[in-house]
Parts: C-alpha cells; structure tokens; sequence
C-alpha cells in the first residue's frame, strides 16, 4: 500500500545527510581562456566527445505492478530508455526516484533534484573522480520534465551524431548504447594498445556477452574503419596545434617488433605558447634500408605542413647522421643510448668482463637448479632475507647489470654457503675468487655515481638537452675523484668511461665545444647559464655567439627558424668599437658643451648605442642564479616579458630533449609494457593505434588544462605528456 501512495514516496526516499538537506551547488562556467589558436580551440573538444568513463550502470527497475512513477506495468523498461534518452550525459551515471530524488549507479547515495543536473554533476567528479573527456562537455541542462526524450528528441540526437563529431557512428540512432560500446572497445584497443584481433578471443566474447547480452561484437574490419575515422580525425586537429609551435624538434626511434621487422617512430617536440613541453607521435613505419632518414622526415614534415621549421633529430645513435647533412640539420644523440655506449666501454676492461661472466653464471644456475634454489631460499628466510631475489642483467641495460652485483654481494654468503654443500651441482658452475668479489664491490660506487646521473635526467624539470652538460661534467669529476683511491682495474674503468664521455659530448677539444646545442640550451638554462665547465674564454665565445643568434632571429630579414638553432660560424664577425677609449684633448675642448663628465672621464657609454636585443642578453646574464629544482619552463613563463628575444631563442633550444624517447621509458632497467606490446601488434593497424594511444591523451590533456585555468586562471598549467 505504501507503494502505491504517493504522498508517502518522499518521506521514504529522503536523502540520509545527517538530518539536514545539502544545499544546491551551482556552478558558473567562464569564457576559456585563449591558450590555443580560436579554431583548435573549437574543434579540439570534438575530437574527445566520446565516452571514456564506464558505460551507464542498468537503471534501476520498479518492484511490483506500478512504477513510482507513475507509469504502467512496463514502467522498469521504460524509465530505462526515459532516462537514457536525456540531453546531459549525467544521466548515464544516475536512476530518477520519483519527481524529487536521484540515485547514484556508482554508490547508491540519494541526490534531491530540481530540474538541474548541477549537483548531480559535482558529486560524480568529487566523490568519483568522472570528469576529463565526459564531464567537461555535460551542461548543466536546466531539464524539465517535457524535455526527457521523446521520439522527436532521438531523432535530433541521431543528426548531430555525425561523423565530424568523432564518432564513427556504427550503430542505428534507436541504439545509442551500442554505440557507446563500440566507441569504448575501440578506445580500449588503442589505449591499452591491443590487436584489433581481440574481438575474436573467446574470453573478451564471453565476457561482454555477459554485461551485454544483446549486443553483437565487431568485426575487426568494422573496428579497422572506426580507427582509421579517428585517426584522421585526431591527425587533423594535431595538425592545426602542431602549426603553433615556433619550431620543432624530431626524435626518431628505431625498434624492431616480434615478427623481427625494423619500424621508426618520429616524434615532434616543441615548447607551445604556455610554455608546456610537447612530444607528439607523428609516424611510426617500416624502416627501409634504401630510403634515407632524412628523405623520410622531410616527406613527414611536408605532410603535416612543418617544411622548415624541424631542425635537430635525435636518434639512439649516430648511423643515419650523414644523411641528415643536406638538410643543414644539428644531430644531437639521445643521452641514453650515449651513455649506455659509455658505461659499456668500462666494463669491456678483461678482469671485469670476466667477473661478470662468472656473476651470470651464477644466477643462472640458482633459476635452473630446483634444489639449488631451495636451499638458498631457505638460507635467506634464516636471515629474514627471503624477500631479496638474484637478478639476471640484460646486455642492453647497464642498469641490470648494477642490480645484479648489488643482489650477489648482498647475499654473498649464502650463495657461498649454498655452493659448497651442494659439490656436485656446483661443478657446472663456478664460483667468484675472492679477488673478483672484492673487484665488483669496487665497481659499485663508481656504477652507482653514472646511475645517478639518469636519476638526474628523468625528473621533468631536467628532461631539456640543457641539463645535458652540467650533468656529464659533474660525472666526470666525480668518477675521476673516485679512482683516486681504486685499484688498476678500477683506474681503467673509470679512464675508459671518462674518454668516452668527453668524446661523445665534444668535451676533448674546446673548440668543438660550442658547437653542440646543447651548451647553447644551457646557457640559456636559467640554473646553469654561469656555464662553470667552461673557461673564460670560451664563456665569452658563447655570448658573443648567442648575440649574433638574436640579432639574426629578431632582424626583418631572419632567414627561417630553422637556421636559428645552428650555431653561427661568424660568431667573431662582430668587433668592438673602441668606445672605451677617452675623447682626445681636442675634442674635449671644443665639443665640451655636447659632452657629459661621465664622456670625457670613462669615455663613451657602452649602453647607448647597444641594440635592445643585446641589452637584454646583458641583463639575462647578469640575473641571479635560480635554485636547482626550478622548472626552466616555469621560469621563462614568469620572465619572458622582461627578456623577450632571449624567451624566443629560450623557446627553441629547451625543446631539445636529452633522449629521443621519454626519459622514463629510456633509462627504465627493464622492457615497459609499450615496448612490449607494441611488439606484437599487426603491421597494418600498427602507426593508427601508436598514434592515437599517445596523442589522444595528450591534446586531450591540453583541452582540461585550458577549461581548467578558465575555470582558475592561477592554476597549475599542463607540463606536457610521457607519451611514446
């Protein structure tokens, strides 16, 4: 009976809050800030008008004859699609209960409601974290109750859907909730990078099968043409924010699949207006022996309309350099690779490359012999080390290689204690000497002073080519103070690594130092401009340098941005004008009257005829020194006003990244879960879904950055994405 009355519906369904009513939130949206071009601005939110969240829980259906809405028997199945079918796409997240209360799928609170979804929006992003791609595009609609959906209503929502809002519209209109399942398995795919083969695993059927029994899944033929529609919808809209970029920066990456093929993923990095790092997927292919690398980044750059404006290409090592020389290009070796090539050649040294040998031989046989590796096991619960495993290195990361020595010297006894007990098993495998246990405990400080130096490069505010060079020399004086006191070995290990590191960074002759930019970025690094691994004179070599770099970029005549980043050859051609020299006799007697005693006393002011560009270099360099853990971004963002032509040379050489891909993913010690799922992904969906996978995020990170500072305009701005 009390169902059935209405009067006691409100009393019943009451929102549990303590005895006292949430007041009604409302929110007030401003204009968006103009961070972006007006026309990316516009289109990139159409791009991510899809459902990124979990698809709408099943409405909650009424017990009993009549609904509490009033409707009939069939009432649970139409107040499913009523609610379905509303303008905002809140209601995918809430259950109407009665014409004053709400219910949220996700925990089952009780919202009150007054034809505004306001509330109800504020408490899927507070108390759910739901925001980002749904979210910031829900309205707050101001619904009344004539405006649920009606049949005329559908049929309206069936014509906006059209393919340039970035769907691919699989399904028919009288099925919006196929639709959003389909856009959700693509999303899935490209996101968590799966094979579009995956629609046909029996597990994935299952399970779908089971949340939606009557839905039919895609073919990947069908999911290959909705890729391709995102795809090209995404590429044009990175195309136009690619446009902003004063110049770019292309990283290239050569990696090989599971099926053993050799692919090249280039990568644009630039500094946008905001002062945020970007690093944008462009095209991942096949690598062909025949086609030169720089033929393929200038077809790249020409399709994305960027001729002339990509300077510097970095790659994991200097093979493909000559065949960027036409271009007029710098090459700069991604730090990782060079100091992998570095470390390596320390450990090429005979006696350590014999106790590494033996080391691995060791771990080895503990991950082959099953007895072997009980006995140690148990050894280490005695010692309440059993939590502590050996690990193998890996050739191509040096990194393993110090986890493996850390882990045997560690357990260094009960590996001993294990292989003497056990004589028979142990004659396949031999034991370290005393001497090469004693020499691996020498190598650590030394391998774990080059270790540092990837911690250095992997924080953010060190991602920049600029914190390149002062790294490098703070390694080399470091390792060099600490084979002071080492062996011979050591000695030569630590030689081998310091020869290489100079070599590879020009570091062994000055006059090739300039010639990097990355001590131009450093210069204009406000933590390390002081440049203190230079001598003098090379320091006033490098401003005289960046002088004439701002004279040509700020002249009407500067040729394109590209030429503004290779160091110029004619850095001496400027010479000074004696305005130092005191006025003669004459001249004072006569053309006193024109001249001021600061004139006839100390001579001519040096400031009045320097250019406006020069003054601010002068000013640059003598600005205080900022704290090491100052973002360089963050700084240039809060100068530029004051150094403006230095802010704009700034802007392009900190797009230089120190490795060509994420400094994560660079000096990680083991394969990421890209790598290896990249790996097994099919050739001809392989650049779609890379592509997507790193820059759907990222512009869409762009877009909640710009609706957040319009929302805040002292927010925290968006630093960039890790991407590929």
């Amino acid at each position: 009976m009390a169902e059935g009355n209405p009067q006691l519906l409100p009393k019943r369904l009451k929102p549990e809050t303590g005895g006292e009513t949430q007041p009604k939130e409302e929110v007030t949206e401003e204009p968006p800030l103009p961070l972006l071009p007006p026309t990316v601005q516009e289109e990139i939110p159409m791009v991510f008008n899809t459902y990124n969240t979990a698809p709408a829980a099943r409405r909650k259906r009424e017990k009993g004859g009549g609904g509490q809405d009033g409707g009939g028997s069939g009432s649970g199945t139409t107040t499913a699609l009523y609610v379905d079918r509303r303008k905002s796409k809140v209601w995918n997240y809430y259950a109407k209960l009665g014409d004053a209360y709400v219910e949220c799928n996700i925990c089952k609170k009780q919202l009150s409601f007054h034809n505004s979804t306001t509330t109800m929006r504020e408490h899927l992003v507070r108390k759910h974290g739901i925001r980002d791609t749904l979210l910031s595009h829900l309205k707050d609609d101001q619904v009344a109750e004539g405006d649920y959906a009606t049949p005329e209503n559908a049929g309206k929502r069936c014509r906006q859907m059209t393919p340039e809002s970035g769907f691919y519209h699989p399904a028919s209109c009288s099925e919006p909730r196929s639709e959003v399942i389909m856009e959700l398995v693509l999303e899935m795919i490209f996101r968590d990078l799966h094979p579009l083969s995956m629609v046909k695993d029996k597990g994935f059927g299952l399970l779908l099968g089971y949340l939606e029994p009557n839905f039919t899944l895609p073919s990947p033929v069908q999911l290959s043409g909705m890729l391709w529609h995102r795809y090209n919808t995404v590429k044009q809209h990175l195309e136009r924010y690619l446009q902003t970029a004063q110049a770019i920066v292309l990283c290239a990456e050569p990696w090989v699949s599971q099926f053993d093929q050799t692919y090249l993923s280039v990568t644009a990095n630039f500094i946008d207006g905001e002062w945020r790092r970007a690093r944008c997927l462009l095209e991942t292919r096949r690598a062909k022996a025949e086609e030169g690398l720089g033929e393929k980044l200038v077809a790249l750059l020409a399709e994305f309309g960027l001729a002339g404006k990509s300077v510097f290409c970095v790659m994991h090592d200097g093979a493909a350099a000559p065949q960027l020389a036409p271009q007029g290009w710098s090459n700069v070796f991604c730090a990782a690779r060079s100091l992998h090539l570095c470390v390596k050649a320390g450990l090429e040294v005979q006696q350590v490359g014999e106790a590494l040998d033996i080391a691995r031989g060791i771990v080895r046989y503990f991950q082959q012999d099953a007895k072997a590796a009980r006995s140690l096991n148990g050894k280490l619960e005695a010692i309440n080390k059993s939590k502590l495993k050996l690990v193998m290195d890996a050739g191509s990361r040096w990194l393993t290689t110090i986890e493996m020595c850390e882990r045997l010297l560690e357990l260094k006894w009960a590996i001993m204690s294990v292989l003497e007990e056990h004589p028979k098993g142990a004659t396949g495998v031999q034991n370290l000497a005393d001497h090469q246990w004693k020499l691996l405990q020498d190598l650590l400080p030394v391998m774990r002073t080059v270790k540092l130096a990837t911690a250095f490069l992997r924080e953010e505010q060190n991602a920049s080519v600029s914190s390149l060079l002062p790294c490098v020399h703070g390694v080399v004086a470091a390792i060099g103070q600490q084979a002071e006191e080492a062996g011979a070995v050591i000695k030569t290990v630590v030689a081998n690594i310091r020869t290489e590191l100079r070599r590879r960074w020009g570091l062994a002759e000055e006059e090739k130092v300039l010639e990097s930019p990355a001590v131009i970025a450093s210069f204009l690094d406000p933590r390390f401009k002081e440049m203190r691994f230079l001598s003098p004179g090379l320091r006033n070599e490098l401003h005289q340098r960046v002088k004439n770099m701002l004279s040509q970029v700020c002249s009407p005549q500067s040729p394109p941005a590209a030429q503004f980043w290779a160091p110029n050859s004619d850095y001496k051609a400027e010479s000074g004008q004696g305005g130092n020299q005191l006025p003669a006799h004459k001249s004072c007697c006569s053309g006193a009257a024109s001249q001021s005693i600061y004139d006839v006393l100390l001579g001519k002011d040096p400031t009045e005829n320097m250019p406006e560009i020069h003054q601010q270099l002068e000013n640059y360099i003598v600005e205080p020194l900022c704290k090491r853990s100052t973002d360089p971004l963050d700084w240039w963002k809060s100068n530029e006003h004051r150094f403006p032509a230095v802010a704009r040379l700034s802007r392009q050489y900190l797009a230089i990244p120190a490795t060509a891909v994420s400094p994560e993913q660079a000096f990680a010690a083991d394969e990421s879960g890209l790598e290896h799922r990249r790996a097994v992904l099919a050739p001809e969906n392989l650049d779609q879904i890379l592509f997507l996978h790193q820059n759907f995020d990222f512009l869409e990170s762009i877009r909640n950055s710009n609706e957040a500072r319009s929302r805040n305009p002292h927010a925290e701005p968006f630093r960039g994405a890790a991407g590929v």
